[in-house]
């Protein structure tokens, strides 16, 4: 329970049983769960505000404790009411915006060494099971305060736009090629080469043997027609479809100048 130990300093001149020993450490406890205290009894007092300390008087009834707590959100404002009833010790805590109610009997001694009021480090025992007893009992039940996320705009440098189909992909200085990203929706991404034809992506309905990505050492791009494309009509790395069969220098005869079998038959 850090930070109880000053709290525990701060109000030591008003506390002269166990039980007040005990209003104290349930107090730093919703502190800890996002609450402070607005004020002693039912209903509001002048120029209250909102307060990690005891406030001034919290101690006065020794058979009921009174205390108001709110949200550091504002969500929420808590009346706790601490009943002595012989050696124990009844909790009731009412949202008075949901007007839930929760109840918690703790008994004193199981967290309270009477005979050592004057020694902090010794005074409280048991710490771990009073806390578990105030979280379940209590917080849960009425909620805890909603922590205030932080919205911290990304970095754009973190955003990568092949994470987000829909997103364009940013510019290339001209002359340039944009690096190969793999397609976010491969395999499937047919037809993506055709929607994207400079992006390096796969997935294309035409066929591209210069692109295909299979080494194809010898490819003729003048394969199929007469005499050879003249230098540069095919640029490097361009998408061309071969006007024939890919290859050059096939051994063998071309299938296409074979006589049809029996082509001396005069009856064909």
């Amino acid at each position: 329970m850090a930070g109880l130990e000053p709290l525990y300093a701060w109000a030591r001149p008003a506390i002269s049983r166990p039980q007040d020993a005990l209003v104290c450490g349930i107090h730093w406890e919703l502190i800890q769960h996002g609450y402070r205290c607005l004020g002693t009894g039912d209903q509001p007092g002048p120029d209250e505000r909102k307060s990690e300390l005891l406030p001034a008087g919290w101690e006065a009834n020794k058979e009921v404790y009174t205390l108001r707590y709110k949200s550091t959100d504002d969500a929420r404002e808590l009346l706790l009411k601490a009943i002595t009833v012989e050696d124990s010790m009844i909790l009731n805590v009412m949202d008075r915006s949901s007007q839930k109610v929760a109840d918690v009997t703790l008994a004193v001694a199981d967290y309270i060494n009477p005979e050592h009021l004057d020694d902090f480090h010794k005074v409280y025992k048991n710490t771990e099971e009073l806390r578990t007893r105030i979280a379940s009992g209590i917080i849960a039940p009425l909620g805890a305060p909603a922590e205030k996320a932080r919205s911290e705009p990304e970095s754009k440098e973190d955003v990568h736009w092949d994470e987000d189909p829909l997103r364009l992909p940013p510019r290339q200085p001209m002359g340039t090629r944009a690096p190969y990203r793999p397609s976010p929706l491969s395999p499937f991404a047919v037809g993506g080469e055709d929607l994207d034809p400079f992006g390096g992506r796969s997935g294309g309905m035409i066929v591209d043997p210069l692109r295909s990505g299979v080494p194809q050492p010898g490819i003729d791009p003048s394969s199929g027609i007469p005499g050879r494309l003249p230098p540069g009509a095919v640029p490097p790395g361009a998408r061309f479809d071969p006007f024939g069969p890919i290859g050059i220098g096939r051994p063998g005869p071309d299938p296409d100048h074979l006589p049809p079998p029996g082509y001396d038959d005069m009856f064909m």
